[in-house]
């Protein structure tokens, strides 16, 4: 073929190919905005809503927030489920596939081992029981109500017109959603309670250390809580008198087992951290925030109320923000409240009504035990007797792909066997040797779960009581009925009374029995007692004489000085301490508290280890510091106030050498088994849910790992590791600070190999900046927090494992934070994995008891779950910036702030 017409047939086939490249793109733009844009939610004029007795009124302010207006509660309810599935029914979609453990029908077989572990626990099951045998008649109309409105909008919306989400599921399985269901409701709270469980990690790793680690040594680890350093939420006295002699709780300590069981909880710790983080990460330090002031202290002259929850950061946020409003509030139709609930759940969870305010953080219970159980193929040991499990078969469907059946295992009194979840952990269990006590099974351990939540309660009687509550003795009745998770309840009325509730069902364990280790499961003797602290017995305050309650997930009243175990793994009150300190400074000598106060107190970003380490840290000499690389680096200590601000070079520096000092001291001295694969965030990224990276094991980057040989444990750096370092931090010489683990274990006693605090603290200045070169440049004055500690909002499922271009079309971010962990600012970072954020104060609100029009709030994202939509993240700038808006109540504030009103109509 001549040149030339080699040549135009290459420039022809180059037109053709850039012609059909302009043509993809431009349809996938306008697949891209029309699909986005169809299932944007009409906000205005008038909509039939089947079922409705009367016209129902929505009215959304600049935000997007909606306002709903009705005459009794069935409407109100039906209403807002038709409101949420507007706004946010993927999310709901994808959080009932979760609870019911159906995510592979969803998103195929890379949820069958979740889905397997989540069958086995349950959840969905305990919810249609507590539908069919533990809720209120009325509770149950709401529940259908709210049903029916969900039902409806699905009803006139599919595919792309629900979500974009839908559009990208239909070219790969042809999923189709199906109609919501009131069980499908009352699950959620299980989700709740997961995430919120308690010590069940701290078992797990405790158990763990015992194969490297003395009693004494783990003891050190886990140290007392700072009772007169940190105050509890609750003085002695304040709760009811209990008679009878009370023996303060001591610990039994862990069973004598092996390593091969050792090897059955590390992978059942594998798995916990491989289920998606519904609410959070786990961890020390990972809670909320909530505190109250009497109107003796405020400019108001009544209370004001502050909350907070630290929970994993989600695009849809977790929360959704609206009001509630009977038009005439009576008996037959008693609601008006305001505030943030969940997408998927009627009622409102933490906010206010006409009367009283109310907000919650983890109270932290020990609500769950792991048991070590005896098997063989068929049976367990109990008390020298062989007994049968109650099994029950559980079909997985997979989309794409075939049926999974699973069979799970109980015990008689209802545990689950949650080791069976795993191949490796079947076949360490079945070969397991068992010699204690002589003459046992010799088939091997399981081991199974008891949990509070695996018995049906009236917890979602409680949120429609809280709702309608009107002073602090109803409120105490509503908390009655929270059984789990058990919460700190925190309470202002406009009458000027603030008070505090403990609810929930905590377990009453037998004498010596601290709940800190397995148990033998083949002893009766280590049983539950089958009761539960009484709610009469359970702590609460009414009007403090010092004027404010302050809950930050520390201890809620001094053991010493309460007859029953709440539980011996608190957060150690790093935060609370910090609030405390700021409320009696700012009322010292007459002064009284704003609205601004409160709201300067929610973004204090004050690093409370700083304060103890940086003194020090300053003085060092560095010693082989060619051009004062390190020293230079020292001098941003120099000054530094210890504020985590954003741009702070200190801030930034500083978290770098106390992530060092973790990995010198404790990191190369744990077990590794304590965190597979290094310890590495294996949970799912920003805390989604769904099909995501890596939740099939699959190895983290090295950015991911922190730089760190991945067979290498390091602690998570939250407040418990505050306390374990101020502890030894006047012992210079003790064993913790020696970087050798031959010297520390006692294997080489040449104390040359053995270093001292301020050696190993030298060390981590020069590792940390080494660190920070590679991750910010050579020149400190370019380095500032912000830069490492980034927010990045991913979309559940789809934002994280999905193709590229969906991915860029929901996610956002990044955003750079300040604050920092254990901060009252808790923008949560994790020092086993690196300094991005993984949990945040997921809402900020302050409620104005002397006028609740003057209230303020604030969500992480915004109203809208739909890509594009104006109110997808447009509030995240203004709570990355600290700010807040005006959070409107009255009837007139409310309308004066409307920029959109639809009819709901019969």
């Amino acid at each position: 073929m001549p040149a030339r017409k080699k040549s135009r047939r290459v420039r022809l086939i180059l037109i053709a190919f850039a012609l059909l490249l302009v043509a993809g793109i431009g349809y996938g733009s306008y697949w891209s905005v029309s699909t986005v844009r169809a299932s944007f939610p009409q906000t205005s004029g008038s909509l039939k809503l089947k079922g409705l007795s009367a016209p129902v009124d929505v009215e959304r302010d600049g935000s997007g927030i909606p306002q709903i207006y009705a005459d009794n509660p069935e409407d109100l309810f039906r209403a807002q489920g038709y409101v949420q599935a507007q706004d946010r029914f993927y999310e709901m979609d994808v959080r009932r596939h979760l609870t019911s453990g159906r995510l592979s029908e969803m998103f195929g077989k890379g949820q069958v081992e979740t889905d397997a572990f989540l069958r086995t626990l349950n959840w969905h099951g305990i919810a249609q029981q507590e539908y069919d045998h533990q809720l209120d008649a009325k509770t149950k109309s709401y529940l259908q109500a709210y049903s029916d409105g969900v039902n409806a909008y699905l009803g006139d919306h599919s595919g792309a017109a629900l979500s974009v989400e839908y559009a990208a599921l239909s070219f790969s399985n042809n999923y189709k959603p199906e109609p919501w269901t009131p069980v499908d409701s009352v699950a959620w709270l299980k989700a709740m309670a997961w995430d919120l469980r308690g010590n069940m990690q701290d078992e797990i790793d405790r158990s763990l250390m015992t194969s490297r680690l003395s009693q004494a040594q783990i003891k050190q680890l886990y140290p007392a809580y700072p009772y007169s350093r940190n105050r509890p939420i609750v003085d002695a006295g304040t709760v009811n008198p209990i008679t009878g002699a009370y023996v303060p709780p001591g610990s039994k300590g862990p069973v004598a087992l092996n390593a091969a069981v050792d090897t059955q909880l590390a992978g059942l710790s594998k798995i916990i951290d491989q289920m998606p983080a519904l609410l959070g990460p786990t961890g020390s330090g990972i809670g909320s925030n909530s505190w109250v002031v009497s109107g003796k202290y405020t400019t108001t002259g009544k209370p004001l109320l502050a909350n907070d929850p630290h929970l994993a950061p989600q695009l849809p946020s977790l929360w959704y923000q609206m009001g509630l409003h009977c038009r005439t509030v009576s008996k037959a139709c008693p609601y008006n409240v305001a505030g943030f609930t969940f997408s998927g759940m009627p009622g409102v969870i933490i906010g206010h009504n006409q009367d009283i305010a109310w907000g919650m953080t983890n109270l932290g219970a020990d609500v769950t035990d792991l048991y070590l159980e005896k098997v063989t193929a068929n049976t367990y040991l109990r008390d020298g007797q062989q007994q049968s499990f109650i099994t029950r078969q559980e079909t997985i469907k997979v989309a794409g792909g075939k049926d999974r059946t699973i069979t799970v295992r109980q015990t008689q009194d209802g545990m689950p066997l949650i080791s069976d979840r795993n191949d490796e952990l079947r076949t360490v269990g079945t070969v397991a040797p068992v010699t204690d006590p002589p003459g046992g099974v010799n088939g091997g351990y399981a081991v199974a779960l008891k949990w509070t939540a695996l018995t049906p309660s009236k917890t979602m009687d409680a949120v429609f009581e809280l709702d309608r509550a009107t002073d602090f003795h109803e409120f105490q009745d509503a908390a009655s009925d929270f059984a789990v998770p058990s919460q700190n309840l925190i309470y202002a009325d406009t009458q000027g009374n603030i008070g505090y509730q403990a609810p929930g069902q905590v377990p009453i364990r037998p004498a010596g029995d601290d709940g800190a280790w397995p148990q033998p499961g083949w002893d009766s003797h280590y049983d539950w007692t089958g009761k539960y602290i009484p709610f009469k017995s359970m702590p609460y305050e009414y009007n403090p004489d010092r004027g404010y309650i302050v809950t930050a997930n520390q201890a809620v009243i001094d053991q010493s000085k309460y007859p029953y175990l709440l539980t011996t793994d608190w957060g150690y009150g790093a935060r609370s301490q910090r609030i405390s300190a700021l409320i009696t400074s700012k009322i010292k000598d007459g002064g009284k508290i704003s609205m601004d106060d409160m709201q300067s107190m929610q973004n204090d970003s004050i690093d409370d280890i700083a304060r103890l380490i940086v003194p020090q840290l300053t003085k060092l000499a560095i010693p082989n510091d060619k051009g004062n690389y390190v020293r230079d680096a020292q001098q941003l200590l120099v000054g530094w106030d210890y504020n985590q601000d954003s741009d702070s070079a200190a801030a930034a520096y500083f978290n770098a050498v106390w992530r060092n000092v973790l990995k010198l001291a404790f990191g190369n001295k744990l077990p590794k088994e304590l965190r597979p694969e290094g310890q590495c965030l294996r949970v799912p990224p920003a805390g989604q849910t769904g099909p995501v990276d890596n939740l099939d094991g699959a190895s983290k980057t090295v950015e991911e790992c922190g730089e760190r040989d991945p067979s290498e444990a390091q602690p998570d750096g939250g407040d418990r590791w505050f306390e374990v370092v101020r502890n030894i931090w006047n012992q210079p010489n003790n064993p913790w600070w020696t970087m050798s683990t031959t010297s520390f274990f006692g294997v080489d006693t040449n104390k040359a190999h053995r270093s001292n605090r301020d050696e190993l603290l030298v060390q981590a200045m020069k590792d940390a900046r080494y660190e920070l070169t590679a991750k910010l440049g050579k020149d400190i004055n370019t380095w500032s927090w912000g830069r490492l500690h980034k927010l990045d909002l991913k979309n559940q499922t789809l934002g994280t494992k999905g193709p590229g271009f969906i991915k860029w079309m929901l996610n956002r971010g990044p955003w750079q934070l300040s604050g920092g962990e254990a901060a009252v600012d808790a923008t949560g970072w994790n020092a086993a994995g690196g300094y991005d954020v993984v949990w945040v104060p997921s809402m900020r609100m302050i409620v104005n008891l002397q006028d609740f029009d003057k209230s303020r709030w604030i969500n992480l994202t915004g109203a809208s779950g739909h890509a594009y939509n104006a109110h997808y993240t447009d509030q995240t700038d203004k709570w990355a910036n600290g700010e807040l808006l005006p959070w409107y109540f009255s009837d007139d504030r409310i309308g004066q702030a409307t920029k959109a009103k639809m009819a709901l109509t019969p």
